[in-house]
């Protein structure tokens, strides 16, 4: 078996080695092998160089790098590497330091045990560690968690978070469309619609970065979350 790990990157050229290492470190369980796809969303940075001394460097970690040709969104890097993802189950992990690799395994779990397709890992549950960071970011994850909830008739803590784990099968079966930060509520949606969906949620760690450390989701983002919520919720776009 096999995990594809997507990570979308714009700018992370400081630091892409870093979650790399981490990714590379981290040891599967259920007999997992790793894949990681990198998909460089046409970053201004020196991203690409990065990517390509660690592949260099690091010949043993099985890494598939794309770009695109210009910016198109944290949403269709996603699509991109979901898209030429090989392995059975399919891992977000954003090329920041937010999230930890090491909590893969967490993720795996129901997935080992066939008790689920689809696992979340939430930031709001569970006593891992969370960096204690801004109070209306919380709040906001909060409200659009709760809004999704309402039309998906999901029970979701955590709705936002990075960190989803896909049957492959099932996500590459999905007609994905938001190209930016609107993938969260859309890709939600849509897997609540499929008949008989097993659905997990696990507790995860939190190290938020600040704006002047490189977090790029605004409030723009959050209006954006609510118009999709409502779209493919409430109206059930397809």
């Amino acid at each position: 078996m096999k995990l594809s790990i997507v990570i979308p990157a714009y700018n992370e050229g400081k630091t892409i080695h870093l979650i790399l290492d981490k990714v590379k470190s981290v040891k599967l369980d259920g007999n997992f092998e790793k894949e990681v796809i990198i998909v460089n969303d046409y970053s201004k940075d020196d991203t690409e160089e990065s990517v390509h001394r660690y592949m260099s460097n690091n010949p043993d970690l099985n890494i598939q790098y794309y770009k695109h040709p210009f910016n198109k969104g944290k949403g269709a890097a996603l699509h991109t590497g979901i898209q030429h993802a090989s392995g059975e189950y399919i891992v977000i992990q954003d090329a920041d330091l937010e999230y930890d690799p090491e909590e893969y395994n967490a993720l795996l779990k129901p997935i080992i045990r066939g008790m689920a397709d689809i696992v979340y890992g939430s930031r709001f549950v569970g006593n891992q560690p969370h960096r204690i960071l801004f109070f209306w970011h919380s709040i906001g994850n909060k409200l659009l968690t709760f809004l999704s909830n309402m039309f998906t008739n999901l029970n979701l803590t955590d709705m936002e978070t990075c960190y989803k784990l896909f049957n492959a099968e099932i996500i590459k079966a999905i007609n994905l469309k938001e190209e930016r930060f609107g993938f969260e509520p859309e890709v939600t949606a849509k897997i609540a619609r499929i008949p008989n969906i097993r659905i997990y949620e696990v507790g995860i760690s939190y190290y938020g970065r600040t704006y002047e450390e490189g977090k790029k989701i605004g409030w723009k983002d959050g209006f954006r979350a609510i118009y999709c919520i409502l779209k493919y919720g409430l109206f059930r776009a397809s």
